[in-house]
């Protein structure tokens, strides 16, 4: 994450918030030539204390923890762009990238088999929630047998989590007139994810001009 302190003014309440929605994120955990990384959905406990999520039988990282534990970090990612000098309409700036992203760090642990069910239903209705009014999707709508047949080839795990921080770098460091103009221009122009939420994050915050 980036070592500017500016960029990490977001306590662990709004850190977590921010990563309960976004409910993705890359799945590290460390391996003998180089890390094992997985592209998962997971849920966060109320209290932010644990992430649930489940992984292939076959997948590295499950294979890894072989019935034991392991440290392991999931980077939840959010909007970012490329900010162009030109748009902050003053002189001697140099090219970066704005984005905001929450690590969370702590030990991923494999859980009960017979925990699997609950996990991927959760984990259904969390984002099918989303899609109302659409009926939800549930496991009932499945084949009698596939269900079963499916969750042999998964594991559920826990990450117990120990550590929260985030990167929310708004331009910060630039006067709030500069920051402004460089927002505006994210948002017309910006080259990345979600322009218009990065944008509006930047216009949010409070600079301290340097």
């Amino acid at each position: 994450m980036h070592p500017n302190p500016i960029y990490h003014t977001h306590d662990a309440v709004q850190n977590l918030a921010f990563a309960r929605e976004r409910a993705f994120g890359v799945l590290a955990v460390s391996g003998a030539d180089a890390p094992f990384l997985s592209h998962i959905p997971f849920l966060l406990d109320d209290a932010g204390g644990c992430a649930d999520l489940h992984l292939l039988r076959s997948n590295p990282i499950a294979r890894a923890l072989q019935n034991a534990q392991a440290p392991a970090r999931i980077a939840v990612s959010g909007p970012d762009s490329y900010v162009s000098p030109d748009w902050y309409g003053v002189q001697d700036q140099v090219p970066t990238w704005n984005y905001v992203a929450v690590h969370l760090t702590g030990t991923l642990e494999l859980r009960p088999q017979d925990e699997l069910h609950g996990t991927l239903d959760r984990l259904a209705a969390f984002f099918e929630d989303r899609l109302l009014p659409k009926p939800p999707w549930m496991t009932t709508k499945m084949t009698d047998g596939v269900m079963d047949r499916m969750m042999r080839a998964i594991v559920p795990c826990r990450l117990v989590i120990a550590d929260v921080d985030g990167t929310w770098k708004l331009n910060q460091n630039k006067p709030d007139d500069v920051r402004l103009r460089a927002a505006d221009h994210i948002e017309a122009y910006g080259q990345g994810t979600d322009h218009a939420v990065l944008a509006a994050l930047m216009r949010a915050v409070h600079g301290q001009d340097t």
